[in-house]
């Protein structure tokens, strides 16, 4: 079970406050406020943080571990929108309109987030339009994030879709290309990579073991090695 509590060392939290790009032109005196009003929050591996259709009552910082925003059919089976990363936050949406959360978010492995209640995050926006700034790009790099999952949907077949999205993986995660092998941060599974591309899990094990013979992936055990981008590029505009 998650549990909520004041953050131990408030010294350690400011310098990890500073790090966060939402609150990078926050003066120093806001700063030490903030940190001050924050709670921490630790989940297990595969805990739910919040529910699609929960009230949106939180905006969540990343401390440590990922975790995936994805919604869930009648059926049972999910489709997986992003993996976020510490340093990244989530659920802005609902506290900017009221209305109940558009999405399910859930730790991909154990995690731990900073808590910035709804009240003190529309304090923030409306005291310093760096932040309503900093949030305003996100949301516009959320929509043009599904943008492009929309056209993949509508113009690749299943292929065209793993591949893109191994490339757009190694985008999200910083790795520079032209550096050599790049390994993906896991772990990785083929269920999660189905859910990702809107396939079955028996499809995405044919697919990468297509990529693997192309010479463009090595699969490992909890998670893929990248040895050709750019042919993975190519393979995604096909």
């Amino acid at each position: 079970m998650s549990q909520t509590r004041p953050p131990s060392d408030p010294g350690a939290l400011r310098a990890v406050l500073e790090s966060v790009p939402l609150f990078r032109d926050l003066p120093d005196a806001d700063l030490g406020v903030l940190a001050a009003s924050l709670r921490t929050r630790r989940y297990r591996r595969g805990e739910v943080i919040f529910h699609q259709g929960d009230p949106g009552d939180a905006l969540h910082i990343i401390l440590a571990g990922r975790v995936k925003i994805s919604s869930p059919s009648d059926t049972g089976v999910e489709a997986i929108f992003t993996t976020l990363r510490p340093g990244e936050f989530f659920g802005s949406l609902a506290l900017l309109d009221g209305a109940p959360r558009s999405a399910s978010a859930t730790a991909v492995e154990p995690a731990e987030t900073l808590i910035l209640p709804r009240e003190r995050f529309r304090q923030l926006l409306n005291d310093h339009p760096a932040i309503r700034d900093h949030v305003l790009a996100e949301l516009a790099r959320e929509l043009r994030r599904l943008t492009f999952h929309v056209e993949e949907l509508h113009f690749l077949d299943i292929a065209g879709r793993l591949a893109a999205r191994l490339v757009r993986m190694v985008e999200e995660q910083g790795s520079v290309p032209g550096s050599g092998e790049i390994r993906l941060e896991g772990p990785i599974t083929q269920g999660e990579l189905a859910a990702m591309v809107g396939s079955t899990r028996q499809s995405v094990n044919k697919l990468l073991g297509y990529l693997t013979d192309d010479g463009l992936i090595r699969q490992e055990r909890d998670t893929i090695v990248v040895l050709d981008l750019a042919g993975l590029q190519r393979a995604a505009r096909r």
